[in-house]
């Protein structure tokens, strides 16, 4: 039974039990119906108490039901008759207490929460909002300022916070003997917070709640409708405002935001290791070597520390080793400061750690990661000494970002101990793993890769082996046909205005000025002799390497920031130079064709991508240039984005482009195919 209510003298037990997280669909809804129905015919009871089975009091609303109309019962409805019902009810939150599951919370009189428990509306970061009174009840409780922030932003507060805004009325280890000690007579003299007047209006909270979003979810339609309706509550009848805050929710969760975002949250929590991997035993580390104490390595290191594993970062030079120990210990102090760890607990990361130039002491570690420079000769060398110290079953992984995993593999007695764990930095935040299958890659080696990333909480993706794999392979065409477009008569602010227009936070010669112009460069020249000699090859970026110009760490790449980021009259300069040399007649671009490129361009390479076999399916490379390359998470991934303009418009697009240049814009197989039968992209698979 998803609700299972009983009776225990003067107290009625009202248990959600939906597993695993009492997800708020049609069943639990009926059940709720249903126990108020038996609540209504039982005399002498003095309260009711809301509880939820396992670990969530209950997560929200079934987000799989939102693609179909919607079936009573209906939640507000639900809601509404349990603060109209004769009996009071007290929430019992253990766990999280998301959305309708908030929603819940306040339509109960009396609201307890244990020290770990969460709650929130998060509605805003699935393209909805509150549709079930949040937007109406919240500010009636909280005032105006911290509903707004609540919801509008969609994070939630933990226990005691929620009890510093008032949200609840107590905090207890044992939340149902506290609510079984609630005085009956108090209880009875609590309003329902419909009945409450609305809140002080407050227009500087709600302006500052504006910017907030424009700046942080710029373009999401749900934030500044959340804003809208909360705004509401303190000069619209609760009634009049919860129909439109209903209306708002059914318009919104019908919409393309609204479904990219469910298709990304979805997409994210099917991301595991794949069927065929269920019977491979993965080895349980609890001792890691990182070779390399850089940038990157630093953050793999704190990111297993985080993970509870003991970490040997092994450098060349004493040099190395201090500057690799600095660098972790940056990233604990930085922790530290923003309040993400304790004392105890950065002490605890420094325990586990140890810095050296002796290889022989990661003997015993059953994984080790290589985060050194991307160089197929320094990670060959690197290679050969670590199998010559780890255990012959130890797992070998290279943090590559475009080598061939199967060169590097080849060093090895036994190549396929070998697996490519693809980190993104700063590693100890970002989500994204790419997990790099070689051409003799171990079943075991794969499995602890995907057993790693759930430890690490990472999004896994399985990637096959080619130059830059998913991700930097959909990123190198990307810059390619940006390049393009500066020869053809754009400029890089043109060009990053066009991509911070789409949904992107940075466009592509922001953020190359951001990591530095010559790792590409560095790329581009390992990329020389393997280049097609008819493909027209762009120098722009060259010329400014030549020049010095790499980017922020020397005050000038594809701007200037002398004082701040400006637009360069130089970099100018030396694009028109390069097209007036290339014979190009320089034409004025529009950003919504700037635009519109670059992603056909990205589509059509993970088109491409996809159909060779090097990612597995859509929903993958969608995970992949959402969390790991800025996509924005609104539009769904770049092959969700693709499915919504449909194959036949993207076919047309590429043919258009391909009239100047067939080489590079030739329309991947899989887009006709898709075209020619009306599929989308989507449904094309190899898991």
């Amino acid at each position: 039974m998803p609700v299972t209510y009983r009776r225990e003298g003067p107290v009625a037990y009202v248990e959600l039990d939906n597993p695993p997280v009492n997800a708020i669909g049609l069943d639990i809804r009926q059940g709720l119906m249903d126990a108020l129905d038996w609540i209504a015919g039982k005399p002498h009871l003095d309260r009711v108490i809301l509880s939820g089975k396992g670990r969530a009091f209950a997560a929200g609303a079934d987000a799989r039901e939102f693609d179909a109309p919607p079936v009573a019962p209906h939640l507000p409805d639900v809601i509404r008759r349990m603060e109209q019902s004769d009996v009071p009810w007290i929430a019992a939150v253990d766990g999280v207490a998301l959305g309708g599951g908030c929603e819940l919370v306040l339509g109960c009189q009396y609201r307890i929460a244990a020290p770990g428990a969460l709650i929130g509306m998060p509605e805003v970061t699935l393209g909805v909002i509150p549709g079930a009174g949040g937007t109406q009840r919240l500010p009636r409780l909280v005032g105006l300022e911290d509903a707004l922030q609540m919801i509008s932003t969609g994070k939630p507060v933990k226990a005691a916070q929620a009890l510093e805004l008032g949200l609840i009325q107590d905090v207890a280890d044992d939340v149902i003997f506290a609510a079984q000690e609630v005085n009956a007579e108090l209880l009875t003299t609590l309003p329902a917070l419909a009945d409450l007047p609305g809140p002080e209006a407050n227009e500087g909270a709600v302006s500052a709640a504006r910017a907030t979003a424009d700046q942080k979810t710029a373009s999401q339609i749900a934030p500044q409708c959340a804003i809208d309706l909360v705004a509401q509550s303190s000069s619209v009848d609760f009634e009049d405002a919860m129909q439109q805050e209903r209306a708002t929710f059914l318009a919104l969760r019908q919409g393309d935001q609204a479904r990219a975002l469910r298709h990304v949250f979805f997409a994210e929590r099917a991301a595991k290791a794949p069927g065929w991997l269920r019977d491979a035993a993965a080895p349980d580390p609890t001792h890691v070597a990182v070779v390399g104490g850089g940038t990157m390595g630093a953050g793999i290191a704190y990111a297993l520390l985080n993970a509870g594993l003991r970490v040997t970062v092994l450098e060349t030079s004493a040099e190395g080793v201090a500057r690799a120990q600095d660098n972790v210990e940056k990233i604990i102090s930085a922790s530290l400061k923003r309040g993400l760890i304790n004392e105890a607990k950065a002490q605890d990361r420094r325990a586990h750690l140890v810095c050296t130039h002796d290889y022989t002491l990661a003997a015993d570690a059953e994984l080790a990661i290589e985060a050194a420079f991307e160089s197929m000769a320094v990670k060959k060398e690197i290679f050969t000494k670590l199998q010559a110290v780890m255990a012959p079953d130890a797992v070998l992984a290279t943090n590559t970002s475009y080598l061939d995993v199967d060169e590097i593999a080849a060093v090895l007695n036994d190549p396929t101990r070998m697996v490519g764990l693809h980190f993104f930095a700063p590693a100890h935040i970002m989500k994204l793993l790419e997990i790099v299958r070689g051409q003799a890659t171990s079943d075991r080696a794969l499995a602890l890769g995907f057993a790693l990333a759930k430890r690490l909480r990472k999004v896994p993706v399985l990637a096959g082996v080619c130059d830059g794999f998913i991700g930097n392979r959909i990123l190198a065409r990307y810059r390619e046909a940006a390049d393009s477009l500066l020869l053809e008569g754009a400029l890089p602010h043109q060009v990053d205005a066009a991509m911070r227009g789409f949904g992107y936070a940075m466009g592509p010669y922001e953020a190359q000025d951001l990591s530095g112009l010559d790792i590409a460069f560095a790329n581009r020249r390992r990329q020389d002799a393997s280049r097609d000699p008819a493909q027209h090859y762009v120098a722009i970026a060259d010329h400014l390497v030549d020049a010095g110009r790499l980017g922020r760490k020397t005050g000038a790449g594809w701007y200037d920031y002398t004082d701040r980021q400006a637009v360069d009259s130089e970099v100018t300069r030396i694009i028109e130079t390069e097209s007036a040399t290339a014979g190009v007649t320089r034409r004025a671009l529009e950003e919504g064709e700037i635009a519109h490129t670059l992603v056909l361009a990205m589509i059509n390479e993970a088109a491409n991508i996809l159909q060779e076999g090097i990612a597995q399916s859509a929903r993958d490379i969608d995970l992949v240039t959402v969390f790991g390359y800025g996509f924005p998470r609104w539009r769904g991934g770049l092959l969700h984005y693709a499915d919504t303009q449909g194959a036949q418009a993207m076919q047309e697009g590429l043919e258009a482009l391909a009239q100047h240049d067939p080489l590079v814009w030739e329309p991947s197989p899989l887009i006709r195919t898709c075209a020619t039968q009306g599929a989308r992209i989507a449904g094309f698979s190899h898991d």
